[in-house]
């Protein structure tokens, strides 16, 4: 299929049909590229319900709906994948079989340029507008017989070890040690905010939680229990103290990791590798298959990975003064940003800088504390 204007139109995600979600979920259904949950016509509109922006594009063939591109439009014509800066997946869902034109589809969706940074790797229209591709890696879960120690130590021989010890002793000092998979109190939901907040502030990145619409997307989405969608929160607790959090989608066979926070005063116990480890052997006991840790070079993601996807960022554009002055304002900062993650010995010293500035700036209002990574 070569998508003209005429077989595409445009909704709002939050306002999509039944039948059109139904056929969105089939057309997910039917490749395995699209089970991340950030894929999922709930987290379109979940996004959608608070950004004025967010729009879907439907592709027809003879009259049946066979793809769907999320994207969000400013008021220059600007188009971004939806969510981008907090999905870690990207793509436009299709049935097998159906191509598109992407300079066409920008047109139908009245865009000038689209910028993505998570694309899976399958989109094949967009391949020739991809400026880098990026590591992505994930966890292939299998199930354990035995209890988590058991689990652990099957899966994870070398960290085994120092992390039950350093659970034995986070269960002695404060408490029976307790992992809730799926804890529906959104009381907790904010404390994890509190805390990833903080810790944005400490090491001088944006703080998403400082932005009304994502604290109220989050929420949201929180609440969404579907099929292809489900809010998971989940939390270690140290007796009746919270020691760590995350809050992520899953699908059916896909768990996202997304936003994952602590106790700052509790470091020491490495309660985020617990949260992570924990979590992994509890979600392979629900059915998922794979834990994506997302795109980003971590100390924990190279010692929880079983293999890497890869995922592309660039910019489709057409041939508009837009989304020429947009490439020459974005792509410098990106290649900036990329070159700066891709090497060690430029990465440690620049997170050491965002580090101390955090320092720095909460230090004369007495909240300074050494950041636990």
């Amino acid at each position: 299929m070569r998508s003209t204007e005429s077989d595409i139109r445009i909704h709002r995600p939050e306002s999509l049909s039944e039948s059109l979600r139904r056929d969105w979920h089939r057309a997910a259904d039917a490749s395995p590229d699209y089970a991340n949950p950030f894929l999922s016509p709930e987290f379109a509109a979940g996004i959608g319900a608070h950004r004025g922006g967010a729009r879907v594009a439907v592709l027809h063939e003879r009259g049946e709906a066979v793809g769907f591109f999320p994207y969000e439009r400013n008021s220059f014509g600007v188009g971004r994948a939806i969510g981008l800066g907090l999905s870690d997946c990207q793509a436009l869902v299709h049935r097998p079989g159906v191509t598109w034109d992407a300079r066409e589809l920008l047109r139908a969706c009245g865009l000038s340029v689209f910028e993505f940074d998570h694309l899976v790797e399958e989109q094949n229209p967009f391949t020739r507008h991809v400026t880098g591709t990026f590591a992505s890696p994930v966890v292939d879960l299998k199930v354990g017989d035995g209890s988590y120690a058991e689990w652990l130590r099957g899966a994870y021989p070398g960290l085994a070890k120092t992390t039950l010890k350093k659970e034995r002793r986070l269960g002695r000092d404060l408490g029976e040690l307790r992992f809730v998979f799926d804890e529906r109190d959104p009381a907790m939901l904010r404390t994890l905010m509190r805390w990833k907040s903080a810790q944005y502030r400490r090491t001088s990145r944006m703080d998403r939680f400082a932005r009304p619409w994502i604290v109220n997307a989050v929420e949201h989405l929180f609440q969404v229990r579907e099929e292809h969608f489900t809010g998971i929160l989940s939390v270690v607790y140290a007796g009746d103290r919270p020691v760590a959090a995350h809050f992520g989608p899953r699908s059916r066979t896909v768990f996202a990791a997304w936003f994952t926070a602590y106790d700052p005063e509790l470091r020491y116990y490495s309660p985020g590798l617990i949260m992570h480890l924990r979590m992994a052997e509890a979600a392979g006991r629900e059915g998922v298959r794979v834990l994506d840790l997302g795109r980003g070079d971590k100390e924990y993601k190279d010692w929880l990975k079983t293999r890497e996807l890869r995922v592309g960022e660039g910019f489709v554009t057409r041939s508009h003064p837009v989304a020429a002055a947009h490439r020459l304002w974005r792509r410098p900062v990106r290649g900036l940003r990329n070159t700066v993650l891709a090497h060690p010995k430029l990465r440690e010293p620049a997170d050491r800088l965002l580090r101390t500035a955090g320092a720095l700036r909460t230090s004369g209002t007495g909240r300074l504390r050494r950041d636990a990574g």
